[in-house]
């Protein structure tokens, strides 16, 4: 069954493995530098994909509803997933004390993982 529910659900999965990948590849292009570029560079990119996974869960949750219900889902989404960014990078510099550049390093290449995922059409199966 194709829904768009269905679809957006397929493209949020594409996204975060897409986004895995980057953050992966970025966090070991950091760890030349040293162990906590790396896992600031790695912890960036997460709180962008895990922003991402709850946003979509909200978002696409809940059945079917009236318009307004389900834009005040997408925008509840998001609005978490921007808290949980800000919250992760928060935490990173200034509780546990890694670079900041490493960590915003990982989150633009996450957010650029997700828009080539997104942009990319989905196979019709």
């Amino acid at each position: 069954m194709l829904t768009s529910v269905a679809a957006g659900r397929r493209l949020a999965q594409r996204a975060i493995a897409w986004q895995a990948v980057a953050v992966a590849v970025t966090a070991l292009a950091f760890l030349a530098k040293g162990a906590d570029w790396a896992l600031a560079a790695g912890l960036g990119g997460a709180a962008i994909a895990l922003g991402g996974w709850l946003s979509s869960v909200i978002a696409l949750g809940g059945g079917v509803n009236p318009s307004a219900g389900a834009l005040a889902r997408l925008l509840a989404g998001v609005a978490l997933k921007w808290v949980v960014v800000v919250a992760v990078l928060l935490l990173g510099v200034g509780w546990a004390g890694l670079p900041p550049v490493p960590m915003l390093a990982g989150v633009i290449v996450a957010l650029f993982a997700q828009l080539l995922a997104m942009a990319r059409p989905l196979a019709r199966h």
